[in-house]
């Protein structure tokens, strides 16, 4: 295999956010986590507390979102958000910018927004992930805007998508892209090498993630964890097989019979 099981797992934040999640789900999902060996979960800011509990010892970081999922709180509410998401033993969260603003070119706010919740994770010993929403972005200036904004203001990754940006297709439905090859790429080229790159929505099967890892991506969300990597397992183990039979094949050969 390409990259190891470790490295693969590890860029995994196992995402725990659909509106519809009960305290059981949240349960299972943070045991699955530990089970599979995660980066991550990445919850909602009232299942910290509980997370933190059911994966203390397990290798495996509480994430949180803030302001999610469309950013719109003011910048002294995603501050305190995170404060109390820190204090309930959150080691991540994931912010999303001020997406209006953003699209207004308001760019000094969206910084300062962010930068409030940069100083604050970062007393608590906490990294952030800033989301921008690219589906919502129409072209790649304003993102790569985004991303300098971001590194100025103290942010360790940035983060393409929520995977809850739906946009009206021409049928009337909603769908969204999330994260993109294009905008993995993009994203990566313009920030430096402190500042690591997450994709988010999108990304449900093992080449996904190994193509997340291939384009840069450090850190990938995902709801499909276990499908990705038991796929992994049985790769690895079919990749075995085929190496042991080469093997013994190549013994009959050295041997001469």
């Amino acid at each position: 295999m390409k990259y190891t099981y470790e490295q693969l797992a590890k860029m995994i934040d196992h995402s725990l956010l659909h509106p519809t999640m009960t305290d059981q789900e949240l349960e299972d999902g943070c045991r699955l986590a530990a089970t599979y060996g995660v980066a991550s979960v990445c919850i909602k800011p009232c299942a910290v507390r509980r997370a933190a509990e059911l994966l203390r010892g397990s290798g495996v970081l509480v994430g949180c979102v803030i302001g999610f999922p469309h950013g719109s709180s003011t910048t002294e509410s995603k501050r305190y958000e995170t404060e109390l998401a820190c204090r309930d033993g959150a080691n991540e969260v994931d912010m999303v910018v001020n997406i209006g603003k953003a699209l207004g070119g308001d760019f000094d706010y969206v910084e300062r927004d962010v930068k409030a919740v940069c100083d604050e994770a970062h007393t608590h010993g906490a990294q952030v992930k800033v989301i921008f929403e690219n589906d919502f972005m129409p072209n790649d200036e304003i993102k790569v805007t985004l991303c300098r904004i971001c590194e100025r203001a103290g942010a360790d990754w940035v983060k393409t998508s929520t995977g809850y940006g739906f946009v009206k297709q021409e049928d009337g439905n909603y769908n969204y892209k999330g994260a993109t090859e294009h905008d993995l790429a993009l994203m990566r080229a313009n920030v430096s090498a402190k500042v690591q790159v997450k994709a988010a929505g999108g990304v449900r099967d093992l080449d996904g993630l190994i193509k997340v890892r291939d384009l840069g991506g450090s850190r990938c969300g995902a709801t499909a964890t276990a499908a990705m990597l038991d796929d992994y397992r049985r790769r690895e183990e079919a990749e075995n097989a085929g190496r042991n039979v080469e093997g013994k094949t190549g013994g009959i050969g050295a041997g001469g019979y």
